[in-house]
């Protein structure tokens, strides 16, 4: 199995781009996917017969899941590679994404395979392949108090020995990636230029959802 990419001169020149709206992936983060359409599965044997990279990007139109044709796509999102994947015997996967990048979608390729392929481009963010990196300009104490606050306000378990366990950056991470948001902030959160910018956009999101009231549809957070 080949290492996973430690900074951008470790990316392949191109890799397979998987448009899906909603799914926000993050450095380091991990997304289940279920992948059942042949162009998709075609392109999941490609990878792991490869690098095992896969670029998650959203579309601009996100009213389909998973747009056909060359249907403009979002001008950044975030390289996953494979970690675990299960085959069944009706043409389907179960894979799950590690996050290792965002990237900015240079250009797509014309090519004759079922799936988009695309030139990406990492160096803009060659501080997504450190874990930690800008914790420290992270308020942890005022995000934790919010993840407390949004607990009770979404009537939702946390597990909070399981918490503190875990760092900074996965933790605001993790949180961006189960909230209940829609894609357009999803991309917002994604597109955040550092860790701490990101936790202060999770938290307004989150504070302005519990002002409203419309709480009950996150998932569980342990």
């Amino acid at each position: 199995m080949l290492k996973r990419p430690a900074s951008p001169a470790d990316l392949p020149k191109s890799v397979p781009i998987f448009p899906l709206s909603g799914a926000l992936l993050l450095p380091f983060s991990h997304r289940p996917l279920n992948v059942f359409e042949p162009r998709y599965v075609d392109m999941v044997d490609a990878a792991l017969r490869g690098d095992r990279l896969i670029g998650l990007i959203q579309p601009e139109d996100t009213s389909e899941e998973s747009p056909r044709g060359r249907d403009p796509l979002q001008a950044i999102g975030c390289l996953g590679r494979i970690t675990h994947f299960e085959e069944s015997g009706e043409g389907r996967y179960f894979i799950i994404l590690e996050g290792v990048t965002r990237f900015r979608l240079a250009h797509e390729l014309t090519v004759m395979t079922p799936y988009r392929q695309g030139v990406v481009d990492a160096a803009e963010f060659a501080f997504d392949f450190t874990r930690d990196f800008g914790e420290d300009e992270v308020d942890r104490e005022r995000f934790v108090k919010l993840m407390r606050d949004y607990a009770e306000f979404a009537n939702i378990e946390l597990n909070f020995e399981e918490i503190e366990r875990t760092g900074t950056a996965d933790l605001v991470n993790f949180c961006c990636m189960v909230g209940p948001y829609g894609p357009a902030d999803k991309q917002v959160l994604l597109e955040a230029p550092t860790l701490e910018q990101r936790a202060e956009t999770l938290i307004a999101m989150t504070e302005y959802e519990m002002a409203r009231g419309t709480g009950g549809g996150a998932a569980p957070l342990n």
